[in-house]
């Protein structure tokens, strides 16, 4: 199988949390003490995937390009590309065809964070699934508001429906998904929404209907925060804030995980930390140095 190429959907700027925002992408934003992209981008290189296509609005695609130029500095290939208009997350494969270029596929969405002891081994799991698709299932207290899966006792997908009046089980659907490389042609055969967009649940289903679905179910030990309102980025910025003050380990420290891969070496991540100043960031990242 071909390496699987990552899709970080960064869309339009934060509207759903203030008009000011949309002058910026909320993927911008810090959540604690990182911007918000770190935490999306991270999942991408915890399960081993290098080559890297950013979606962004025109307005906001210059910002992310200065932040991460070509990836190098972290052993990674970055690249871009606009989505003039949002028309569905599942447009993003249409948008990423030349990037992809019949590889295999990652969809992360930009404002989604994950963070669990048993995260990077579901990751590696499904990077190394070969045909088919693998979505994620992880339970929720209000399901009306995303995707649900409904999931056999055996822990097959029985079925998806996005933002169900009634649910058929309490199953939500992150914003992260494992494809083959049928993908582009499966989004090529979508047919719009009646609210005029490629829907990821049509992509789903599709799989499902021919029996090439898994679903992954995260435990109570993982957790997803879809930072969608200012009250959901105030929640995450706590959790980060509680977990590595408990700890002492930074939560999607990109840099720490590119030197944990082996991409980058001591030397790579000094130079980084000193590009930082003396910021406390920049001192975690030199005390992985000094041991």
């Amino acid at each position: 199988m071909r390496a699987r190429k990552g899709i970080l959907l960064a869309g339009g700027a934060g509207t759903r949390l203030h008009p000011v925002t949309r002058s910026v992408s909320k993927q911008l934003l810090p959540v604690y003490d990182k911007p918000m992209v770190y935490y999306p981008l991270s999942v991408l290189m915890l399960a081993g995937i290098r080559e890297i296509l950013l979606i962004s609005t025109p307005h906001d695609l210059p910002l992310f390009q200065k932040l991460f130029g070509d990836g190098a500095q972290l052993g990674l290939e970055i690249a871009y590309a606009e989505q003039p208009r949002p028309e569905g997350l599942a447009q993003a494969f249409l948008i990423g065809e030349p990037f992809l270029d019949g590889a295999p596929a990652c969809l992360v969405l930009g404002d989604n964070i994950f963070y669990g002891h048993d995260l990077t081994r579901h990751l590696r799991e499904a990077n190394a699934r070969a045909r088919g698709a693998s979505i994620f299932a992880y339970k929720v207290s209000n399901p009306r508001d995303y995707g649900v899966v409904e999931i056999s006792p055996e822990g097959r997908p029985l079925s998806i429906e996005e933002k169900p009046a009634k649910p058929r089980s309490a199953h939500a659907v992150p914003g992260l998904y494992f494809y083959d490389a049928e993908v582009v042609a499966r989004a090529r055969r979508l047919a719009p929404s009646p609210r005029g967009e490629l829907e990821i649940t049509d992509l789903n289903v599709s799989y499902l209907r021919d029996g090439l679905l898994e679903v992954i179910s995260l435990s109570r030990g993982t957790a997803w925060l879809d930072t969608g309102n200012a009250d959901a980025l105030l929640q995450a910025g706590s959790f980060i804030q509680a977990i590595q003050a408990r700890q002492g380990l930074k939560v999607a420290c990109i840099e720490e995980i590119a030197r944990e891969q082996g991409w980058i070496d001591d030397a790579a991540l000094r130079r980084l930390a000193d590009g930082l100043g003396k910021t406390e960031y920049a001192r975690y990242l030199r005390a992985l140095v000094e041991g």
